[in-house]
């Protein structure tokens, strides 16, 4: 059965449709669940309640673009929305932010180290450093998606990027520290 088939099938409610939907694409959607979820159970409730979202709103879907970016923006939207109501963003007016730039020299750090640093990240900066940083979303973007102002998500951006900066020369230092 092709994607359009299949997605025709999940309109009309068919549950075997609707299995073989989650089956193709539940990997992918629960990266980006994992990407900004506290933890791998949160991210795993968020991918159940995206899928849910994704069942009950898929008569939208009107074969006008790629559905896999439909299903991913859906799930993106799912987990920023745990987080819209939680005021984790700081206010900080626009005048005080500094640009700070993570500088990684990628024969000394692994990728998933660096993964699991930004996933260590308090929520307010791990989301916005994924959206910029991994994802490409403009801080116009982010500001409108998590309902903030554009000052606070460039700050965050920018306090992210200093704990990293840190965390990092805290690693070398450490590896130093043992290689003597």
């Amino acid at each position: 059965m092709g994607l359009e088939q299949l997605i025709e099938n999940c309109k009309k409610q068919n549950t075997k449709a609707q299995g073989e939907l989650y089956k193709l694409f539940s990997s992918k959607l629960f990266a980006i669940c994992l990407k900004y979820s506290r933890n791998r159970m949160e991210a795993e409730d968020n991918l159940q309640d995206a899928f849910l979202i994704i069942f009950n709103k898929i008569e939208q879907f009107k074969n006008k673009g790629s559905f896999e970016g439909w299903l991913k923006r859906i799930t993106v939207n799912t987990v920023l929305q745990r987080y819209r109501n939680e005021k984790v963003f700081e206010l900080i007016k626009e005048n005080t932010i500094e640009d700070v730039t993570v500088d990684i020299e990628e024969d000394t750090i692994s990728i998933d180290y660096l993964l699991e640093i930004i996933q260590e990240l308090p929520d307010r900066y791990r989301l916005i450093f994924n959206l910029y940083v991994l994802d490409g979303y403009s801080h116009k973007e982010i500001a409108k998606m998590l309902d903030i102002n554009l000052g606070t998500s460039k700050s965050n951006l920018a306090r992210a990027r200093q704990i990293l900066r840190q965390t990092i020369a805290d690693f070398k230092i450490a590896q130093q520290s043992q290689s003597l």
